[in-house]
């Protein structure tokens, strides 16, 4: 079984993929990570020398790679993946999936601290960063939205997230 976590980034998905991964017993992929080790260059140095159109082939190739497989997995996605190609029926088809849903504020807050490494945000001002995840979010909604499950994240236990996630795909 392969368990794909969907959202935006900020929303958990990375830190909650290894509490859930850990608590299943699950190999733990994290889709960036993966692409990072493959191509031997980061996310960013990936967007910066080949752009944005090469990654999302990159993406999806590994994507359909590790949906293809038999191992129980839990798969945490890029925040842009089920946005292109028909990723998300994809994903769907080949997962059971779940949205972490966090509000504008919340992923403000966290996102403030990592714009560095995040290429998307990366060059938008402080000022700017709630305008831009609230209209981001709100195109990418639509996609997130076709997951199976969906699960606040705003104040609530990693672990509380987990339990919610394991007991809505009734495992």
């Amino acid at each position: 079984m392969i368990i794909s976590l969907v959202g935006y980034m900020g929303s958990g998905k990375s830190h909650i993929s290894k509490i859930l991964s850990e608590k299943l017993n699950f190999k733990l992929i994290d889709l960036d990570k993966e692409i990072s080790r493959r191509n031997k260059l980061t996310i960013p140095e990936i967007f910066e020398k080949k752009g944005e159109i090469y990654f999302r082939k990159l993406e999806r190739e590994t994507l359909e790679e590790i949906l293809a497989s038999q191992e129980n997995v839990i798969l945490s996605l890029g925040g842009g993946t089920p946005v292109y190609y028909n990723n998300m029926e994809i994903i769907n088809h080949n997962s059971k999936s779940v949205f972490l849903k966090a509000s504008v504020g919340t992923l403000s807050e966290r996102l403030l601290k990592q714009k560095e490494k995040r290429p998307l945000i990366a060059n938008i001002s402080d000022e700017n960063l709630p305008e831009f995840i609230a209209k981001h979010l709100f195109e990418r909604n639509e996609f997130y939205n076709k997951a199976q499950a969906s699960v606040i994240t705003d104040n609530r236990t990693p672990e509380d997230i987990v339990d919610e996630i394991i007991e809505k795909l009734y495992l």
